[in-house]
C-alpha cells in the first residue's frame, strides 16, 4: 500500500536560522499545528509553519513537543529533533468548526426543501445562528484591537468592522432569503429519497439490501485529440 506523504511531518530547528519550523502535513495537520501555537507561512509552492517570534528556547521546545504529541495522537508520523520527542498523546476533542461541517453532511443527505431549510436556519437564525455569532465575534475582535496600543491597531479594528458590515451581513441576508424560499417551496428533491432499507416482495434479487435503484453510470469522457493533430483543409 503506498504511503500518503501528507501524513508525514518534520519539526526541527533550522540549523542556519535557528527558527523552529514544521514542514509537511495536510489541512488537518495544519489545524493541529496552529492550535498548538504555530504560525502558518504561505508560499507559492508550500505552506509550512514557524514558532511565534520572541519565544525562549525552552518555550519553543515545549510548543514543539506539544505539537508532536498532538499530531501523533491524530495518527501522523512526525520526525523531530530529540528535544521535541515525547510519549505524550493529548486527548482530542471536537473542534467548534466540526459542528458547522456537520451541517454540510446533513445537507448532502437532505431529501426535501423543508429539511434543507431547517439546516440552513442554523446558519441564518438572527439571534443565535452561526453567522450572527461570527459577526459578533468580529465586533469583539475589533474592540480588542481598539485598545491594543500600536499605531496600526485602529486601522485593523476599522477593517474588521468593515468586513462584518459589508461582507458578513450581505452573506447573512442572502442566505436568509434562500432559507425562506426553501421553506416556502416544500418539495422533495427529485434526485434524493429516503431509503427504507427494505426489499419488496416482488424484488427478484433476494440478496439486495434495499430497493433503491443503482447509481447512474457516468459516460466516459471523450479522449483528447493527439498532440500536434491538425484539421485537414480541402
Amino acid at each position: 500500500m503506498p504511503r500518503t506523504t501528507d501524513r508525514f511531518l518534520d519539526i526541527r530547528r533550522d540549523p542556519h536560522s535557528d527558527e523552529l519550523l514544521a514542514h509537511g502535513g495536510d489541512l488537518e495537520a495544519h489545524s493541529i499545528l496552529q492550535r498548538a501555537g504555530f504560525i502558518a507561512v504561505v508560499r507559492l509552492h508550500e505552506t509550512y509553519h514557524r514558532a511565534p517570534a520572541g519565544l525562549t528556547q525552552g518555550d519553543g521546545s515545549r510548543l514543539a513537543a506539544d505539537a508532536v504529541g498532538r499530531l501523533r495522537a491524530a495518527g501522523y508520523h512526525v520526525d523531530c529533533d530529540a528535544a521535541f520527542d515525547t510519549e505524550a498523546r493529548p486527548a482530542r476533542y471536537p473542534a467548534l468548526g466540526a459542528s458547522v461541517s456537520h451541517l454540510a453532511e446533513r445537507l448532502r443527505e437532505a431529501t426535501d426543501t423543508a429539511e434543507a431549510a431547517d439546516i440552513l436556519t442554523e446558519l441564518t437564525a438572527p439571534h443565535d445562528g452561526i453567522l450572527a455569532g461570527f459577526e459578533e465575534t468580529l465586533g469583539a475582535l475589533a474592540e480588542f484591537f481598539d485598545g491594543l496600543g500600536d499605531a496600526s491597531d485602529p486601522h485593523t479594528a476599522r477593517r474588521l468592522r468593515y468586513l462584518a458590515d459589508e461582507y458578513v451581513r450581505v452573506i447573512h441576508s442572502d442566505l436568509a432569503h434562500t432559507r425562506e424560499r426553501l421553506a416556502d417551496r416544500r418539495a422533495p428533491h427529485p434526485g434524493r429519497r429516503a431509503c427504507a432499507e427494505r426489499v419488496p416482495d416482488h424484488e427478484p434479487e433476494r440478496s439486495a439490501v434495499c430497493a433503491c435503484p443503482p447509481p447512474p453510470r457516468a459516460l466516459p469522457a471523450p479522449a483528447p485529440p493527439p498532440v500536434g493533430a491538425t484539421r485537414l483543409r480541402r
